[in-house]
């Protein structure tokens, strides 16, 4: 009677604009070779860069894009994902996400869900450097 096998690590990859979005592509990929449960969710201007059907071909789940669905209600999608993750990953981050997270914003799923999630947020910051 010994312990149950650990489980995989669950980790959200928030994707944010910006010309670096394209690499977040291989971050997934490189999660889901080390055995992590990925699920992702992408701002409008991630969306201007990577296509959400690359994330969801290599996570191989549906990606997270908007707060309300297209359902009658407002979905809870976000309140549901933040008891399931163990990680907030945000590759890259721009500063316009960063001041959001900061501020208390949320006018996008990954803003939003960054207000629910209970563990760890780990930002990768990518804009100009001057």
């Amino acid at each position: 009677m010994g312990l149950p096998p650990p489980r995989s690590p669950r980790i959200v990859l928030g994707v944010s604009g910006g010309i670096a979005a394209y690499k977040a592509a291989e971050v997934l990929r490189r999660l889901t070779e080390r055995g992590a449960e990925a699920r992702v969710a992408m701002t409008r201007g991630a969306r201007e860069f990577v296509a959400p059907l690359t994330f969801a071909t290599l996570s191989g789940r549906e990606v997270f894009l908007e707060v309300f669905g297209a359902g009658s209600g407002p979905s809870v999608e976000h309140v549901e994902l933040a008891g399931w993750a163990d990680l907030l990953l945000v590759a890259p981050a721009t500063a316009h996400t960063m001041a959001k997270f900061a501020n208390g914003l949320a006018d996008d799923f990954l803003s939003t869900y960054f207000l629910c999630h209970r563990g760890p947020v780990l930002l990768a910051p990518a804009m100009e450097t001057a």
